[in-house]
Parts: structure tokens; sequence; C-alpha cells
């Protein structure tokens, strides 16, 4: 039975017309779709019964459940765990703030990247995730937030996953989400962040979306980004800020440089200078985030005045500079923690782990 969720007005024009339906149908039932939230065809009540019933035999809607929850305890970040009908998990994380809502969803089960750091990878990555099961972790959080008179803002592609190996699920989703008929999102209210593949960048920059490109660094020299981020050994660090100074040139959106900062690694006056130097005169800024510790990788958060020096350098250096403001860390709000939490209490028996965590609530 075919998924009906995540189709776009056109297709679904198109499938309802070999039936054959009137065409205003398939409007009717977007709307149900992505802006009623309806689980069920028996929901929508302004279609004949017959219809539902014809439906119901022909498609699924298939939108993921709630497996966990987790509210840090300032109530500003909410992390949840869903689970697609093939039993896939994926985190997607609410960040209220000052300027909005603002939300982080996972483009891939898992990740292939193997960054040293970072626990979407510990499992590797199990498969892709369609632009209707992207848009079902936006629209679920949607729908919470509706429920306050509130609505999502602005959206980062930085949860589990690298958004451009799954490059045109990736932008037939972003597409879909700049539809009128399902958020009408603006492309600059998106940013997308990468590890840095680079003839995907290139490409991205000819999309016509001025979507922001957010590149992931962590470091200013080839030999030690090759430590921390194997996909550099592919893509070489300089191959990476060229694409990145395209983008900026191409689509007039500055660049975002994610660089974290971990404790005697990457944090010393020494990367700092290199990092400055390898930015100089870009359309860029960078944000730096203190590592949020993965038991099984053994880094270490760098000291406060550690941030500030690096940071102080940058801005010396005539480098736009950030330490990004900590949110979630006692929800596990990084990519990956609370799925890998899931994997191994679950192989321990579901039951245990759903009712360990459901208690939080």
């Amino acid at each position: 039975m075919k998924n009906i969720f995540g189709m776009t007005l056109e297709t679904m024009q198109e499938e309802f017309a070999a039936l054959p339906l009137e065409k205003y149908r398939a409007k009717q039932v977007t709307e149900w779709l992505y802006k009623k939230y309806a689980k069920h065809f028996s929901d929508m009540t302004n279609l004949p019964k017959t219809l539902r019933a014809e439906l119901s035999m022909k498609y699924r809607i298939d939108v993921p459940s709630l497996r966990t929850r987790l509210d840090a305890t300032d109530g500003r970040t909410s992390k949840f765990l869903l689970a697609f009908s093939d039993g896939a998990a994926v985190e997607a994380v609410l960040m209220r703030q000052p300027y909005g809502n603002s939300i982080c969803i996972s483009t891939q089960v898992g990740c292939s990247m193997g960054c040293s750091f970072c626990a979407s990878t510990l499992h590797g990555l199990a498969r892709d995730l369609t632009p209707g099961e992207m848009l079902a972790e936006v629209l679920f959080i949607e729908e919470l937030l509706e429920k306050e008179d509130e609505k999502i803002d602005t959206m980062v592609l930085m949860g589990s996953g690298e958004p451009l190996m799954n490059y045109a699920n990736v932008v037939h989703f972003l597409h879909l989400l700049h539809e009128e008929y399902v958020m009408n999102m603006s492309y600059r209210n998106i940013t997308l962040s990468t590890s840095g593949i680079v003839p995907a960048m290139n490409r991205l920059a000819s999309e016509g979306m001025p979507i922001t490109l957010s590149i992931s660094l962590h470091a200013p020299r080839e030999e030690l980004r090759s430590k921390l981020m194997p996909i550099n050994r592919k893509y070489p660090l300089a191959d990476v800020v060229a694409a990145g100074k395209s983008y900026a040139e191409k689509t007039g959106r500055r660049i975002t440089y994610e660089y974290i900062l971990i404790r005697d690694v990457n944090d010393s006056e020494r990367e700092a200078k290199d990092l400055a130097e390898l930015l100089k005169g870009q359309l860029a800024s960078v944000n730096l985030i203190p590592i949020n510790p993965v038991k099984e990788r053994g880094f270490e958060r760098p000291s406060a005045e550690s941030t500030a020096s690096f940071c102080r350098i940058l801005t010396h250096h005539h480098i736009t500079a950030t330490v990004r403001r900590e949110m979630g860390s006692d929800i596990q709000a990084a990519c990956g923690q609370l799925r890998n939490r899931h994997i191994s209490e679950n192989q321990r028996g579901p039951d245990q782990f759903i009712l360990k965590h459901c208690n939080r609530l």
C-alpha cells in the first residue's frame, strides 16, 4: 500500500486522476494531511464516507509515533524520539529561542560520516529518510506548537545524518516545506548543516533556494581535521572552504562555520589563529560550540577561559564569532545521544526503556 503522506499536490492529483477522482479532492486531502494533521482518512469529514473508505484501501498515512519525549529543566528545549512504521527512530528537537521557535531535524537514520566526537555515528547509517518522513518530523512539532498558539519560525537540518548524502530527498523535502499548501516556510529561515560534501555543496548553490549553509569545520588544518572527520580525506579542508566561499558568492548568503571546541585537541591559540587565517576575507561567521561530551568518545569540554580566548582571537582578526548558547544539555540534546540510549536499552527490552523515560514527562 502506497504512503500518501509526503506527496506533493501535483503527484496526488495525478494519482487521483487515475482512480478517477475530481482534481479538487487532492487539495482537500493535502489540507487534511499538512494543515489539520489528520492521521486517518476517517478524520477527513468533508470527503464522502465511500471515498474515505476507498482511499484507506489504496493508501496509508505513514507518520511516526512518539517513542520518548524529554524536556529540559528550563522549559526551553524539548527532544523527541520519533519511530516510523519500520522501527527506525530519529530525533527532533524544539528550541524556544528569544527570536522564536527553532527546530532541529534529522535527515538520515544514523550517520556514516564517522566523526570522532559525534554520537550519531556510533551505530553507523541505517537508512535515508524520505521527504515525507522529514516533513513528518516538522509537522509533529508544528502540531504541538499550534496547541499553544505558536508556530515554528526557523529550522536547521543538523540532527542525525549528513543532509547532502541524502541530497535528492532533502531538496524535495525543502521544496515541499516551502509550498503554500504545506507550511509556506521561507528558504531564508532554513539552515542546512554539512560536513563538507563538496560536489553537493556546489550543486546546492545552483538550486535557487537561498538557504543558509552551515559547514562543520572543527579544525583549521588538514591533518587535524582528518583525525576528527574522516570525510576530510575525500573532501579536503581547502576544497570545503573554497566551496563555501563559492556558495556565499553565488547565493549572497553568509556561510556559518561550525567549530566544536574540544579540550587539548583543537582549542589552542594556534588553532584560533590558523582558523582566522583560513577564513580571512570570506562572507562568513564562526559558531563556536564547546563539546557536549559523548561518554563513548572520551573528549572533554574546554574551559570557559579557553573558549572566551578562542573567540577573542577570531574577533581580533576580524572574523565574526559567537559562542553557541547551550540548550538542553540535561536532556542530551546533542544529535544521536537519545537514539543511542534507545538502541542500547532496547536490547534489554523495549518496555523497560519506554516506562523508564516516559515517567519523566
